[in-house]
């Protein structure tokens, strides 16, 4: 979604759009639990994200919420882009699903 109306965003720019404006959930900034919030596809395409800066890392992307450190999650811990990217994949799939039995609901009306 973030793609198509970003076009030319780079994967590491919607890793940041999405962590900077995902709902926090759970302990204030990063936890184990909710990592960095909740996606706000909302927020997501249509809130004012500033772009990172080339220093930037995209694990440290969360202005409005800085990571936390405790015993748990250490600060220094990356990102797994593995399951963030699978868990965007469940989600593109899930809304295909329901797409198609709006369609098929729709046809058989």
């Amino acid at each position: 979604m973030i793609r198509s109306k970003y076009p030319d965003m780079s994967a590491t720019e919607v890793i940041h759009r999405l962590t900077a404006t995902a709902t926090d959930k759970g302990p204030k900034g990063r936890d184990d639990q909710y990592g960095y919030g909740v996606i706000n596809l909302v927020a997501a395409l249509t809130a004012n994200v500033p772009p990172l800066t080339p220093s930037a890392a995209p694990s440290a992307a969360a202005p409005s919420t800085p990571p936390t450190t405790n015993a748990e999650a250490p600060a220094d811990k990356p990102l797994n882009l593995g399951i963030l990217l699978a868990g965007l994949a469940g989600l593109l799939v899930l809304v295909a699903l329901i797409a198609g039995a709006v369609v098929i609901a729709g046809r058989r009306s």
